[in-house]
């Protein structure tokens, strides 16, 4: 008797399992390089054998979505309002741009730390960016972040460039704490949520963009909140890897009992937004021309949009959000934000030099002039327990 296709992929599904370590309902995260390259590319065949036209691919994106909300949480959290009061401790006036340190409760007793961008402007609606990042020591604070904010703002967008849990000037919890995927995600929707606040923010210009763990961010976000338009996730969207750090795969988002997902299809419920996915060849996205681009293709294909969807893969290049991976990135946001491109100049490649990189302290949000506010909660424990996440 011949066997079905999606037969066949069912038995290989479940080979695979089998050899996972750990496997079990009682057992729901996947982290780190949870499958091997050649199980993932399995995996996402089976993946593929669950739907085949659009009405089939949204019963299963609802399913994904339900489980990134319930599996970090995120409908736990208190009801907060959208009068959002902003703390701004510092402005430095650049070329063509502003910076300010800022702050503002994410709920309360809880702070976002970070920086805004904004265009030295008229008045006029602008487009916004949200600027999650990743893993590297005061990462707001780095030359390469300061450059692709100061960039997108030049260019016309509200940029907001905030802290990782327990990085730079967001200390008021550790890095590790269980709960920190869901902080993070949490704090990404408080800082669209002011951005959506502000007259002068476009809401149909709304745009994000984070490498490494900032990518995983910026899927996650853009999975579960329709008010981003336009995603570009950076060096992390991977079929094996699920990002190897607490406020990644620290609570159960990719896996419940009642079904199993990757980072891939998190990405995919982007469509049929606007998605660049950026790659390069030394890390956990080597694949993305083969494997993960080739899936979202598909599923863009459902919503006739495949003219929306587009992967710059940079085979040489390493896990970094540098010169190249920007300059795609310039042209991909300005094309769907509807921003000046031309406002950075242009010969040979996107010129950069007039962009002022701020010492770190001038960037810092709190110190002995403007102290972490009293009400602030600390301690992994004190923000647990106000949440009742104990």
């Amino acid at each position: 008797m011949e066997i079905s296709k999606s037969a066949k992929y069912f038995i290989l599904f479940l080979m695979i399992i089998s050899n996972i370590q750990g496997f079990g309902q009682d057992n729901l995260l996947c982290q780190g390089k949870y499958w091997t390259e050649d199980q993932a590319n399995l995996m996402m065949k089976e993946f593929a054998s669950k739907w085949n036209n659009r009405e089939s691919w949204e019963k299963r994106a609802t399913v994904i979505r339900n489980g990134i909300i319930e599996g970090m949480k995120f409908n736990q959290m208190p009801k907060v309002t959208n009068d959002i009061k902003l703390i701004i401790t510092n402005t430095h006036k650049c070329d063509g741009y502003i910076v300010e340190n800022v702050a503002f409760e994410s709920f309360p007793g809880f702070y976002v730390t970070g920086n805004i961008y904004r265009p030295q402007g008229d008045g006029k609606k602008y487009a916004a960016i949200l600027t999650p990042h990743g893993h590297w020591k005061n990462r707001r604070l780095m030359a390469e972040v300061q450059t692709r904010c100061a960039a997108f703002a030049r260019m016309g967008a509200i940029v907001f460039v905030y802290d990782m849990v327990g990085y730079a000037d967001s200390r008021q919890v550790t890095h590790d704490i269980p709960i920190a995927l869901l902080l993070q995600t949490w704090n990404s929707k408080r800082v669209l949520d002011y951005l959506l606040s502000r007259p002068d923010v476009d809401p149909e210009r709304i745009g994000i963009t984070g490498e490494s763990g900032g990518g995983t961010q910026t899927i996650m976000l853009t999975a579960i909140d329709n008010r981003i338009k336009v995603s570009v996730p950076v060096v992390m969207v991977s079929a094996h890897f699920f990002g190897g750090c607490t406020c990644e795969s620290g609570m159960p988002v990719h896996k419940s009992k009642n079904h199993q997902t990757n980072n891939v299809e998190i990405a995919a419920l982007c469509a049929p937004r606007p998605m660049l996915l950026i790659s390069d060849g030394s890390d956990w996205t080597s694949n993305n021309p083969r494997i993960e681009y080739p899936y979202l293709q598909k599923i863009y294909a459902l919503y006739n949009a495949e003219h929306k969807i587009e992967n710059a893969h940079f085979p040489a290049e390493v896990h970094d959000y540098g010169y190249n991976k920007r300059s795609v990135a310039y042209t991909f946001l300005s094309r769907h934000l509807n921003l000046s491109l031309s406002k950075i100049p242009y010969k040979n490649g996107f010129d950069e030099s007039f962009i002022t990189i701020l010492p770190e302290d001038e960037l810092t949000v709190f110190n002995a002039q403007h102290p972490v506010p009293a009400n602030a909660l600390q301690g992994n424990d004190a923000v647990m327990k106000y949440l009742n996440l104990k």
